[in-house]
């Protein structure tokens, strides 16, 4: 009977894609096509029979079955259902039916099921939900700017961050082109992005250009665009996310100068310099022409730093600069070398010679003096120059050349311009190695001193030595103070050097033989960094407690000059030496050029009269009046004035005719070595040098 009852429904079941079933009241069913089956995964056998509100999800069942229930009231009525399914395996399905009480249809008699299966739909459309949802989140609420524009350029649709950044709304900006905001210089970088994205050979490009905003404001942008391609391979649109740089590319700009520029004057540092001198060596190269370096070192720039501070010293680092930049021309590059010394870097010269003139131009400008809070300073400079033409193969050892000619200069004398020669190279070669042998000579007991008698003019009684320090290189030989001493004072080397100049004075001063009962004094010569040492107080006092001497048998010379570089701290120095009741000698006095007025405030125990006045190159009676005015005013003082440089009877006798009472010379001797000061005593004992009338010697000290 079940079989006659479906056969109408299975010829159509069986060739339709619809899950199709009857169940009876309970809910059982009766009838089920191959796709039912197969939905609900059923074997024919388990189809007929099975509860099919049973395979309901339980989260569906109770509406549905309430919904059933209702039907089975409503003959010929049809409900819409959508629910889903849990298969015998677990797997959970969707299904879309219409239920339709056919009880009173004799060809059915029961519920007809009719649904489809949407499980796949379904997830489509989750899916297509939650892309459309990542797509607003990632557009609409993006808070990077962003845009959608056709193959033309046309602005199909904007998000709110765009607006915002642009200063447009969006119904200003949809259907318009970029260049409603592009900055009108900057047109030609979207054009040519745009054909290369049309041409297919930049689907992803990212490039910076600048927008005005509708306010009138320029910022930079960083603008990454991408092209959306369609199922036949061509383009389809594009879409853009921006990014404003205007703040970053500030940032890094600033950055970049900080690390290419000296914070204190603006001016290039060493590595910007050293760039732009391979770029300008690469020029005169390729054009011809010189260029030139130019190594500028202020002189005694320190005395600024310890006498006003280290502000005050910026500030004229500054103005300096600011100097420079008025000298320098456009094709110049000025650079802060480090510390107090400044580097030009000169190009397209006609000639080698140009870059003297441009570094006495330098010097002149610094002529005026300058004046900040209320001080005027007098800044004087030196400047060594290395020159390169085409033909130089490496310009990167410029600066050391340039170096080499500055030492040259300061060694001349300072305030002026050299220009380095192939020969200076050479010199300094030797001189570093002599310093790096001077390094090593205290340790190999390679110094000594010497001492050079000072005289009583009025009967030849010696009343003091001049200690002098000699070098005996093992392969030199002999070495001058005049080429050791300065390599000393380039390192901390000098303060070695002077304290072995004050123990050796010291102990000399334990063994130099008397004159007439009374011990001689001793001097000792100090260089500027030596004078200026704070420790020079405490390395003097320790000197002579080690050797138990009388502290006023010592004089400590230094020159004008040294004295008045700083001459507040000098006279803290002096302070501290008198309280120990060392003295102060003045050497080489009358050929600096200070006011008499600082040698009051000095009050030095003895003053050395400069050799040009003991033997000036043109004897007259003027030269013997301005000696005797100098003689005058020492014992005016009440100091002890001592002349340099003695060398014939003449000049002796010349003194003495002037009142001059001590002096010292090769007309008595030389210096010598401590063991040989004995001899030396006895001979200008037996044999003086000029007659003194015999007096007899009287007491004969620094202090008196």
């Amino acid at each position: 009977m079940a079989a006659e009852r479906f056969t109408a429904l299975e010829a159509v079941g069986h060739n339709s894609s619809d899950v199709i079933a009857v169940l009876n009241h309970g809910g059982f069913v009766v009838y089920g096509n191959p796709v039912a089956l197969r939905f609900f995964e059923l074997s024919a056998e388990q189809g007929v029979g099975s509860n099919a509100l049973a395979l309901i999800h339980p989260d569906d069942r109770e509406r549905v079955v309430q919904s059933f229930l209702g039907l089975m009231e409503q003959p010929g009525g049809s409900i819409r259902e959508s629910l889903r399914v849990v298969t015998p395996s677990g797997l959970e399905k969707d299904l879309d039916l219409v239920a339709t009480n056919s009880f009173d249809n004799p060809a059915i008699g029961g519920v007809l099921i009719n649904g489809q299966d949407v499980t796949q739909r379904n997830r489509d459309q989750v899916e297509l939900a939650s892309l459309a949802e990542r797509f607003r989140v990632a557009f609409a609420e993006n808070m990077a700017p962003m845009t959608f524009t056709d193959l033309e350029d046309r602005i199909i649709d904007v998000n709110d961050a765009m607006c915002e950044m642009v200063g447009y709304s969006r119904d200003e900006l949809v259907g318009r082109d970029s260049t409603t905001f592009t900055y009108a210089e900057d047109v030609g970088i979207t054009e040519e992005s745009h054909r290369r994205a049309l041409a297919g050979t930049a689907h992803q490009t990212r490039y910076v250009k600048r927008y005005r905003r509708k306010d009138g404001r320029v910022i930079t942008v960083e603008v990454s665009r991408a092209t959306a391609i369609g199922p036949d391979g061509h383009p389809q649109y594009f879409v853009f996310s921006e990014r404003d740089v205007t703040e970053e590319r500030k940032m890094t700009a600033e950055l970049s100068k900080r690390a290419l520029h000296d914070p204190l004057t603006g001016l290039a540092n060493r590595s910007l310099f050293e760039d732009r001198l391979d770029q300008a060596h690469a020029r005169a190269r390729r054009r011809g022409g010189f260029g030139a370096v130019l190594l500028i070192d202020l002189d005694d720039f320190k005395g600024v730093n310890d006498t006003y501070g280290h502000v005050i010293g910026d500030e004229l680092l500054a103005a300096i600069a600011d100097r420079l930049r008025r000298v320098a021309r456009a094709t110049d590059t000025l650079c802060r070398f480090g510390g107090d010394e400044f580097l030009v870097l000169v190009e397209e010269m006609s000639n080698a010679d140009e870059a003297r003139v441009i570094a006495e131009r330098i010097l002149e400008e610094m002529v005026a003096p300058f004046s900040l809070r209320g001080t005027t300073f007098v800044q004087r400079a030196s400047v060594g120059v290395a020159v390169f033409d085409p033909s130089a193969e490496d310009v990167s050892t410029l600066v050391q050349s340039a170096d080499i000619a500055l030492y040259e200069a300061k060694r001349q004398g300072r305030g002026r311009v050299v220009v380095f020669t192939p020969s200076m190279h050479q010199e300094a070669v030797s001189r570093f190695t002599l310093a790096q042998d001077l390094s090593r000579a205290l340790e190999r007991n390679e110094m000594s001193m010497a001492f050079q008698p000072i005289i009583d003019l009025a009967n030849g009684a010696i009343v003091g030595y001049e200690s002098l320090m000699r070098w005996r290189h093992p392969e030199r030989g002999a070495v001058s103070p005049d080429v050791f001493i300065p390599l000393a004072e380039q390192s901390n080397l000098i303060y070695d050097l002077g304290a072995f100049a004050l123990r050796a004075a010291a102990e000399a001063m334990t063994e130099l033989p008397r004159t007439d009962g009374y011990p001689p004094y001793v001097t000792v010569n100090l260089s500027a960094r030596q004078f200026h040492d704070r420790n020079l107080p405490r390395l003097v006092g320790s000197a002579l407690r080690h050797h138990d001497v009388a502290p006023h048998r010592l004089l400590l010379e230094i020159t004008e000059s040294v004295a008045l570089e700083d001459i507040a701290g000098s006279l803290e120095i002096i302070e501290e030496l008198t309280a120990l009741g060392v003295g102060i000698a003045l050497d080489d006095f009358g050929t600096g050029f200070s006011s008499l007025s600082y040698l009051v405030q000095l009050r030095p125990r003895a003053i050395k009269i400069d050799q040009s006045f003991v033997r000036p190159a043109a004897p007259s009676p003027q030269s013997d009046a301005i000696l005797e005015l100098i003689i005058l005013l020492g014992r005016k003082l009440g100091v002890m004035m001592i002349a340099e440089g003695i060398e014939t009877p003449t000049q002796f006798n010349r003194l003495r005719g002037v009142n001059c009472r001590y002096g010292q010379g090769f007309l008595w001797s030389e210096a010598v070595s401590l063991d040989k000061v004995d001899d030396l005593v006895q001979r200008l004992h037996r044999e003086p040098p000029v007659d003194h009338n015999r007096r007899r010697p009287g007491r004969h000290s620094p202090s008196r």
